[in-house]
């Protein structure tokens, strides 16, 4: 049966405290409240969700499979309180609060770095939180309220986000060690890899996307690892796995490394693009960002 459970900020604070420091004796230690207050008012809370949230024992707390569940919740949902209240701190004219971006990895990156030094050097009360992740994972939180924007890489569907396209694409290629017999080619086309330990995204729009480019079926091919970030198949590269099929410019492969990149032939590009909830008013720090970054944009236009 449905019941109104009432949660307060503060008894999740004291949840994921709990969670945290593995035991209420140093959770409320570091709280500076007594130990039986927070007992008390999870022991409430356990009751009104009908369920154990904690493990208890005499040397430790752990969490349960729900409390598991829970503290990510807990996280978002105290996150978007501290952010929003750090907004309405200060005065009427000052501009703070945190602005929350996520995207994958690209160093187009750096256009977003550029905007919020320039914002931070004349409002410092604003601050930022990034997530890194697929683009799966950075829509899902885009979509749950937990970032302001999300940089996309495509391809990628962004019909029903407000959209900027940023003035540069990343260059598809293969990342490899120096001593592989591909790195003496310039370019890398698609017979060259077929047959190849291949290192891939584990996104299925790209691997699409890298199909369609090979004119096969590439999970059909000898795939040795797909990932979602590049830095840990960067690694499994230099110990020999395989060829990684990435973007350029992630993992530094220049003078002093032991990898190479080379870009894939014909050429493959992606597009960036900045998005943002339709339905989502922006804060004022996320609107100013905005802002910055598009003038920035149009004063120094990048190309690559």
């Amino acid at each position: 049966m449905y019941h109104e459970c009432n949660m307060e900020l503060r008894v999740l604070k004291y949840f994921l405290a709990v969670a945290r420091e593995g035991s209420v004796s140093r959770a409320a230690a570091a709280l500076h409240v007594t130990q039986p207050t927070i007992s008390r008012q999870i022991m409430d809370l356990e009751d009104e969700l009908g369920t154990r949230l904690l493990r208890r024992s005499s040397r430790t707390t752990t969490l349960t499979e729900n409390g598991v569940y829970f503290r990510r919740r807990a996280e978002e949902i105290v996150a978007l309180a501290d952010a929003t209240t750090e907004e309405f701190c200060g005065a009427d004219d000052e501009i703070r609060g945190e602005i929350a971006i996520g995207g994958g990895e690209t160093p187009g990156f750096s256009l977003l770095a550029r905007a919020a030094q320039l914002l931070r050097a004349e409002h410092p009360g604003v601050h930022f939180r990034l997530f890194s992740g697929n683009g799966n994972d950075v829509i899902e939180r885009m979509e749950r309220g937990l970032l302001d924007f999300a940089l996309l890489i495509a391809p990628v569907d962004v019909s029903r986000y407000d959209t900027l396209t940023l003035p540069l694409q990343d260059t598809w290629g293969v990342l490899m060690r120096k001593d592989s017999p591909l790195a003496k080619r310039a370019r890398i086309t698609p017979s060259m890899l077929r047959g190849k330990p291949l290192l891939i995204s584990s996104q299925s729009k790209v691997e699409n996307m890298l199909s369609n480019w090979m004119r096969c079926d590439i999970s059909r091919q000898n795939i040795a690892a797909r990932g979602n970030l590049l830095f840990n198949l960067s690694i499994m590269v230099q110990q020999g796995l395989g060829y990684a099929v990435t973007l350029e410019g992630i993992v530094h492969s220049g003078s002093g490394s032991p990898l190479v990149f080379r870009p894939l032939s014909p050429k493959l590009t992606a597009a960036l693009h900045l998005c943002w909830l339709k339905s989502r008013p922006l804060s004022r720090a996320a609107s100013l960002w905005l802002s910055t970054l598009r003038a920035n944009l149009s004063v120094h236009p990048h190309t690559r």
